[in-house]
């Protein structure tokens, strides 16, 4: 069997005013969808990031995978390296931590090792979660992703979200969240607002939903000594605190002085990371991101390296759509040391989608592990060419947080080490 065509879609659906350390949401959240075609008629599918720096770099690699075989992984990783050279060095897609050439080829690879992957189930009868070694779940779990918010975008009139920005805001959007989707655990995007005000609000939290884990991620937005007294301000409250502080040094400092474990997704977003953080014992749980550790396989190989340090791991999810869910959920389900709810926007993203309905759905706050072979799910023709003209027609290339706030408060500035 070999790879006869490949088609690379960017396309855009409508993204609510999410306000992190970065800046805010705009209107439209980008994507590329993947499709891998072989001579035998099977089709896979994989979903990456839309920005159109890591297009191009998608179709260029995508010529040089016709003719190689969907289960040849180590031949298809080579020839995304090649095309990407090594003078690529930054690859920044949101909050994803810093760049590095292995990690801009990994993220290049990814979406077509799982289109690959879905190919090989669908060949072989089996789902790609049998291929990871065969799920230890019948279900994920995912977490609500809590974030401060406006109440709409900018001149435009308010979406069914409605405003998030002080603790009765987020508890009444964490009550949203698990009444239609029953989460079981609740994480807040911090690093928006000073942190006593963000302690108060993961307080209200915790008396709202005494059972529940709860989380908060400032993406790296405070200083090594405020990391450290939010951490022992909420000790006994949070189930883990992530990427409170940039960088593998000032995370181990922070570390040796809180009471709960720290996560990431920043400063470990490569292989290349893990030997000094497990050195330094910076994290204690590893939030694994197929997108940017190259594949789902890759990421297998990584989730089992972690258990022989003994780290947990969740996973962390950026602005997606169901390609990447289901993708996540096969992952989720063949990883036994990924012990943590998973995280997901999918509640964000209102509806719009590229597959076909029915295959990925929340029980309980846990997606099954969709039945077909492959990854399970479709891709619906029709949402894909909508998805696409909103693409076309949206005018955004480039997901840009802080060049959106500045549009509308130019003084604002990046929160990096900041409080």
């Amino acid at each position: 069997m070999r790879i006869t065509e490949i088609r690379v879609t960017p396309v855009a659906f409508p993204d609510p005013p999410l306000l992190n350390a970065m800046g805010v949401h705009e209107p439209w959240a980008l994507r590329s969808v993947v499709e891998v075609v072989t001579d035998e008629g099977l089709t896979g599918l994989g979903e990456s990031y839309g920005d159109l720096s890591h297009l191009e770099r998608l179709r260029g690699a995508a010529q040089r995978l016709i003719g190689l075989e969907p289960h040849a992984h180590h031949v298809l990783y080579a020839a995304v390296a090649a095309s990407i050279g090594s003078d690529v060095f930054v690859d920044q897609h949101g909050l994803t931590g810093a760049g590095s050439n292995q990690k801009t080829v990994d993220a290049v690879f990814s979406p077509f090792e799982v289109a690959c992957l879905d190919i090989r189930g669908k060949a072989a009868g089996l789902r790609v979660a049998d291929l990871l070694g065969g799920p230890v779940r019948d279900a994920v779990p995912y977490s609500a992703y809590l974030f401060y918010k406006w109440a709409g975008h900018p001149g435009a009139p308010e979406d069914r979200f409605g405003a998030a920005l002080d603790p009765e805001g987020i508890v009444a959007q964490a009550r949203w969240m698990t009444e239609t989707y029953g989460f079981g655990s609740l994480k807040l995007k911090g690093g928006v607002l000073p942190p006593d005000q963000e302690i108060e609000a993961v307080h209200a939290l915790r008396d709202a939903f005494p059972g529940l884990p709860l989380r908060i991620d400032p993406n790296a937005a405070w200083t090594t000594a405020t990391s450290v007294r939010v951490g022992k301000a909420l000790d006994g409250v949070l189930e883990y605190l992530e990427d409170p502080t940039p960088d593998i040094g000032p995370m181990a400092e922070v570390a040796a002085a809180v009471p709960m474990p720290l996560a990431t997704n920043m400063c470990v977003v490569t292989h290349a990371h893990l030997p000094p953080a497990l050195a330094r014992r910076a994290i204690g749980v590893l939030l694994i991101d197929h997108h940017y550790w190259g594949g789902l396989l890759r990421s297998s190989q990584v989730a089992a390296l972690c258990d022989t340090f003994g780290l947990p791991l969740s996973m962390h999810s950026n602005s997606h759509l169901g390609i990447s869910l289901a993708a996540m959920t096969h992952l989720a389900a063949a990883t036994p040391n990924l012990t943590h709810a998973c995280d997901t926007h999918t509640p964000w993203q209102d509806g719009q989608d590229v597959i076909a309905p029915g295959a990925l759905r929340f029980v309980d706050g846990a997606v099954p592990v969709p039945e077909g072979p492959g990854l399970g799910v479709e891709l619906d023709p029709d949402a894909l060419a909508r998805m696409h003209e909103q693409y076309l027609a949206c005018g955004l290339t480039r997901r840009d947080d802080t060049a959106y706030m500045r549009r509308h408060h130019p003084d604002f500035t990046p929160k990096r080490a900041h409080w």
